[in-house]
């Protein structure tokens, strides 16, 4: 696996274990369908968060948060109808869609994570 997707991973699991810890259930993990992909679905409460990681070993051309452009948006917002459009029926009615960003990297030895509710709106 190339040097990059390891970082890739090592951020995702990273990020995971940040919601763990901070109270939401991971209910899937790289749901993909076409072309469109969401990193971690979890929920909180009535919280379904859509949420993408995005991990960089240096802040030397921008925040992580900053390569979320509009294109991925629009996969992100694909791939979340098609995944309630599917699973409907084992969500409750009142269950609110939110879609985050989880940046992360590298601080010297250890990572920083920084987590963005509400990152973006669907229209």
């Amino acid at each position: 696996m190339a040097e990059h997707n390891d970082l890739g991973k090592l951020g995702e699991d990273l990020a995971a274990a940040y919601l763990e810890e901070n109270g939401y259930s991971i209910i899937e993990r790289n749901f993909v369908i076409q072309k469109a992909e969401i990193d971690i679905i979890a929920q909180k409460d009535s919280i379904l968060a859509i949420i993408e990681v995005k991990t960089r070993s240096s802040l030397d051309f921008g925040s992580p948060q900053d390569f979320v452009k509009q294109k991925k948006i629009q996969l992100l917002i694909k791939a979340v109808n098609a995944y309630i459009n599917d699973r409907e029926k084992d969500f409750q009615e009142d269950l609110e869609i939110r879609f985050d960003i989880i940046a992360v990297h590298k601080n010297g030895e250890s990572f920083a994570i920084e987590h963005l509710t509400d990152a973006f709106y669907h229209f």
